[in-house]
């Protein structure tokens, strides 16, 4: 189901995610758990909720990049 505030985010996301990271997984998995509502347009046998993370970390991915235990914005990680 879709998230109402980045509170509402897993642990596992809340836990790791700086808090623009954080409102990029929101966005991204809300808008995927509305495109993604009709089976067909998912890969293979993946769930809605299952699609809609998988986006959701693409999209934090594009901004951001794991560095040790950390996450942090990809332009600054070339510093």
């Amino acid at each position: 189901m879709p998230y109402d505030s980045i509170s509402n985010l897993p642990d596992n996301v809340r836990g790791v995610l700086p808090k623009h990271a954080q409102e990029i997984y929101q966005s991204a998995f809300n808008n995927a758990w509305e495109h993604y509502k009709d089976p067909e347009e998912r890969r293979g046998s993946a769930s809605r909720e299952e699609t809609a993370h998988r986006v959701a970390w693409s999209a934090v991915k594009e901004k951001y990049e794991k560095k040790g235990d950390e996450w942090r914005p990809i332009n600054q990680t070339n510093k």
